[in-house]
């Protein structure tokens, strides 16, 4: 991909763009493309709808209206829509006209911001094609411009394309308010605006198409106004009372993303219906549980070793829920039941390999079969070596589930690289074959397995859910399943390893 290495062009530059109200716009910046007018526009409209690739301030952007130039009614306006602020740019036509509500990440620091969105068209019937996109804000001065924005009273993206050259040039440019002087971070705004247009630009050039699909389950809007609720409402306390050697920050907000994902499948899944409970398996710190619980939604947690932060996630469950009158988070070993029955024999080999204040529960068995009461949903979020057993139990107990993979382990419970995925064009990464493997084991257990890209601060972001059946429970061979897939030869020992080994970092 050619360098970005843009022209500052000097103050006194004439104007490329002429405002019939007498606006001066100011060129700072311009670099020469080899993309036309209808990459340029394509561009634009990707960026409008998604500003995140421009700030990392910002959510998403709501679309409140979009219309074409020639069917722009000025005078029209709700509470809902606001009236749309059209810039004349004398020689040019409105093609388009859009109305975008800009959502910040942080809504206690800023507010949203409303801004009409204009692509324009020159008149110029030569061989240069002149293409140019404002955006103006819904502000009247520049103290009530949110902090993400900087602040002008308009910005404009200039294109034009030589038709026998086959060559162009982008720039962009301010409408500056009286009394505002040009700053270096304004400067820096217009250069990285600038720079993600030419990116973007020789990308979709190249033919670059978008990999990752997000928001395929759960509406994006949805998700994060949960998101920015529960982020509001409980990020501070947790990341000030964080009792693990780990990144506060990192796992706070990731368990605060996921638990709104969640939130908002299980609105999708159950509406007013009863909720019917959730186990979070290898629940690691027990943040995401503690999240959920003080959200409403009954559950319980395990893992094979308790960790510092229990301390002050831990309660009892209520009556009425899975585990009434008994710890939410348990320090318990899986072993699931189609490998063998849980013994007393096994239980106390497993006591002794355990050191002393391990926390396993007294005078109860630290194993568990993993059976669970049908419909209970399970959440397997790096889970491990419990990752592709997740579909497989899910099978035995007839429940939903999500899985979010993180490290790779065969059945057996050892580390373990699954096999690079068939197809043509798919990643042969460690994470990509371990994605493809369990997604192949839920598949085979019946399962429909729908795929999310979880916005969370993480590369192993993939979230596998399995709620409907394309099989029937009945009708899949588990311990010929469980065989094809490397059978569970050494589990026992790899699981007693784990319990009495340090915990890992979810």
């Amino acid at each position: 991909m050619a360098p970005f290495e843009p022209t500052e062009l000097p103050p006194d530059s004439p104007s490329l763009l002429r405002d019939v109200s007498g606006e001066t716009w100011v060129p700072l910046y311009e670099h020469e493309c080899p993309f036309d007018d209808k990459v340029f526009f394509q561009v634009m409209r990707n960026t409008i709808r998604n500003p995140n690739l421009n700030s990392s301030w910002l959510f998403r952007a709501d679309i409140l209206m979009e219309t074409s130039g020639h069917e722009l009614d000025v005078d029209s306006s709700s509470k809902e829509c606001p009236q749309p602020r059209v810039v004349q740019l004398q020689g040019y036509d409105i093609l388009g006209v859009l109305i975008r509500r800009l959502i910040p990440r942080n809504t206690l620091r800023d507010r949203p911001l409303d801004q009409t969105c204009l692509e324009y068209r020159s008149h110029d019937t030569s061989e240069d094609v002149k293409s140019v996109v404002v955006y103006k804000p819904h502000v009247d001065a520049p103290t009530e411009m949110p902090f993400y924005h900087p602040q002008v009273k308009a910005l404009a993206f200039y294109h034009e394309w030589n038709v026998s050259s086959q060559r162009g040039k982008i720039s962009i440019h301010y409408d500056m308010f009286k009394d505002v002087e040009m700053e270096l971070k304004m400067q820096r705004t217009a250069l990285n605006l600038l720079s993600t247009l030419h990116k973007h630009g020789l990308g979709t050039l190249a033919g670059y198409v978008k990999r990752v699909q997000h928001d395929t389950i759960v509406p994006q809007v949805t998700v994060q106004n949960t998101y920015a609720r529960l982020k509001e409402k409980y990020a501070r306390p947790l990341i000030e009372s964080w009792a693990e050697v780990t990144d506060p920050d990192k796992h706070v907000f990731e368990d605060l993303s996921i638990a709104a994902f969640l939130i908002e499948l299980w609105a999708q899944i159950y509406g007013a219906s009863k909720f019917p409970g959730f186990v979070d398996i290898g629940c690691g710190n027990g943040l995401l549980l503690y999240i959920l619980r003080q959200e409403g939604y009954a559950g319980w947690g395990f893992d094979a070793r308790k960790r510092k932060s229990w301390d002050a996630y831990q309660e009892q469950g209520k009556e009425g829920e899975l585990l009434a009158g008994q710890p939410v988070l348990q320090q318990r070993v899986l072993l699931p039941s189609i490998i063998s029955n849980s013994s007393r024999a096994t239980s106390e080999q497993l006591d002794q390999e355990l050191p002393d204040g391990s926390g396993a529960q007294e005078n109860n068995d630290i194993l568990h079969d993993g059976r669970f009461p049908e419909g209970t949903f399970i959440i397997s979020n790096h889970a491990d070596e419990l990752t592709p057993w997740t579909p497989i139990l899910a099978t035995i107990s007839k429940c939903p589930f999500i899985m979010i993979p993180c490290c790779s382990h065969a059945l057996s419970g050892a580390k373990f690289r699954a096999p690079p995925p068939k197809g043509k064009g798919k990643s042969s990464s460690a994470y990509s074959s371990l994605v493809d493997w369990v997604i192949e084991i839920g598949t085979e257990c019946g399962w429909k397995i729908e795929k999310e890209m979880l916005r969370i601060p993480s590369t192993r972001n993939t979230g596998l859910v399995g709620r409907t059946r394309i099989v029937a429970h009945e009708a899949v061979d588990l311990d010929a399943l469980v065989a094809k897939y490397g059978g569970t030869a050494g589990y026992l020992e790899n699981v007693m390893q784990l319990a009495a080994t340090a915990p890992r970092g979810h």
